[in-house]
């Protein structure tokens, strides 16, 4: 009789402390929140969408209406005088996931656009927006930030799963 036995206590305790680790996902979420967060501003940057498509151009009547206002020629899209909705890019992880956007009130407006007067118009009778707003996404994940976000996954699955961690 031949007898065989397996001493997987090695693995099997590198399978238990991974299962532990791996229950709270936080640092892996962390990290595709930060990482989404730059991805974004690079966007801004660039003036496209998660597809790398050129966001609509600023319409005349918004340039010239910059200028009367003092704020100068700001001509890239999305870019307006306190550039804020580049800058107040903000992020959320748990341990179920990561969640980025913006707290600005017109930051969904320049996501998905808005025709003159959808919201209804100021105590002056104008309408609100004063003007037709193209959709200009700025948020969202492109191809190269899938491929991102699954390197950061491997990266911290290698690191609970290499023996001696």
């Amino acid at each position: 009789m031949i007898r065989t036995e397996f001493n997987a206590s090695e693995a099997a305790d590198a399978i238990r402390k991974a299962i532990a680790q791996l229950s709270d996902m936080r640092p892996l979420f962390q990290d595709v929140t930060e990482y989404m967060i730059e991805a974004t501003r690079q966007r801004f940057a660039k003036g496209v969408d998660p597809d790398d498509n050129a966001w609509a151009a600023k319409a005349q009547s918004t340039l010239d209406r910059y200028k009367r206002m003092g704020y100068g020629k700001l001509p890239r899209p999305l870019i307006g005088a306190g550039r804020r909705l580049s800058r107040e890019i903000v992020g959320e992880a748990t341990r179920d996931g990561s969640v980025i956007g913006s707290a600005l009130i017109y930051s969904r407006v320049m996501q998905d656009g808005a025709e003159k007067g959808e919201f209804g118009a100021d105590r002056r009778g104008h309408p609100i927006p004063w003007g037709r707003i193209p959709a200009r996404t700025w948020l969202g994940i492109s191809k190269e930030d899938e491929r991102q976000i699954i390197d950061i996954a491997d990266e911290h699955l290698a690191e609970h799963l290499s023996p001696g961690t």
